[in-house]
């Protein structure tokens, strides 16, 4: 055990947290920045099982912020590489790695069996997923989002409220770090603060980081959060279904512009635009269940509001890419 002597020291840890933390299996979906010093932090704790996820690339725009990478690792599957550098970090803990991307169909089979949930995946679409998972499962999450200088990580679901609970709202925008760009240290600030919540609520640590969320904002270097225990899930949320889970009797709308890149869609799909859902928009017939597609989720959000203002009936969500993530 002299591995882990300096945090079995610890008085919040000591051995019965260690030994809580090699017997854990923990789901890590996406394997760039905040994965990074995740992985490493968790390996290095003695976590039993890491299952990595994730459908991309190493790419040269990524090693300023995704440190577990080398160039020699450029073109290699992110989660082949991760986890072959977390494997000869600690060869205590078994690495699992996936090639592909999670959807509302894969996230329960990847949960499955699992003790605990990072979300360090740079997608509007699968944090939500996953916070929907993981409440339905009684799974704790701990969910990061990095965009420019600011961040925030919490702990949600399990005993906490979900993700939806705190974030009932859509967002003003669905941006990215490939969008807003992102600076290397913030991503491995927040994702520094997600493994030390994995490490305390896999050890049983009090009080626990569920229902707190933590922020950062670099241009200041100012910390700030919240307790949320207390929050309401909201009662009515549009829910994200994967593109095979589309079925021929729904009615389905593609927001994408024409040309946009992404999966295509079947015939029976309109284009339409998310303006059109407005009065006198259209609507689908008595019975059948709205489905609205888009690259990110965000415009068939945007549309779902509208609809639901003028229709009562099931309206579900489609992210169709192109992939899920894109790795904070």
């Amino acid at each position: 055990m002299s591995r882990y002597a300096r945090q079995i020291a610890v008085p919040e840890l000591g051995p019965e947290g260690q030994a809580r933390l090699r017997a854990s299996k923990v789901l890590v979906v996406g394997a760039g920045g905040l994965a990074a010093p995740v992985l490493q932090y968790l390996a290095g704790a003695g976590i039993g099982t890491l299952l990595v996820v994730d459908p991309d690339r190493v790419e040269l725009s990524n090693l300023h912020r995704q440190t577990l990478f080398r160039e020699a690792d450029l073109g290699r599957p992110k989660a082949d590489a991760a986890a072959a550098h977390i494997a000869a970090r600690n060869p205590e803990c078994r690495v699992d790695a996936v090639r592909g991307a999670l959807d509302p169909a894969t996230a329960g089979p990847f949960c499955a069996g699992a003790d605990l949930v990072l979300d360090c995946a740079d997608s509007f679409a699968v944090s939500y997923i996953l916070s929907d998972t993981c409440r339905a499962a009684n799974l704790p999450l701990i969910s990061a989002s990095v965009t420019g200088m600011e961040g925030y990580a919490g702990g949600f679901c399990g005993p906490a409220p979900s993700l939806r609970a705190v974030f009932p709202d859509l967002p003003g925008r669905a941006g990215s770090c490939a969008e807003d760009g992102v600076l290397g240290p913030v991503v491995g600030v927040i994702g520094t603060i997600q493994a030390q919540m994995a490490v305390a609520v896999l050890a049983g640590m009090t009080p626990s980081p569920l229902g707190r969320l933590v922020t950062f904002e670099a241009r200041d270097f100012r910390f700030g959060g919240f307790r949320f225990d207390t929050a309401p899930e909201p009662i009515q949320a549009p829910r994200f279904l994967a593109p095979a889970e589309i079925c021929d009797g729904d009615f389905v709308a593609d927001l994408r512009d024409e040309g946009e890149d992404g999966r295509p869609l079947g015939g029976n799909a309109r284009r339409l635009p998310v303006g059109a859902f407005g009065p006198g928009g259209p609507v689908p017939a008595p019975g059948q269940r709205a489905v609205l597609c888009c690259r990110s989720g965000l415009r068939a959000w945007q549309a779902a509001e509208r609809l639901a203002a003028r229709w009562e009936g099931e309206i579900a969500l489609v992210a169709l890419g192109p992939g899920q993530s894109d790795d904070t």
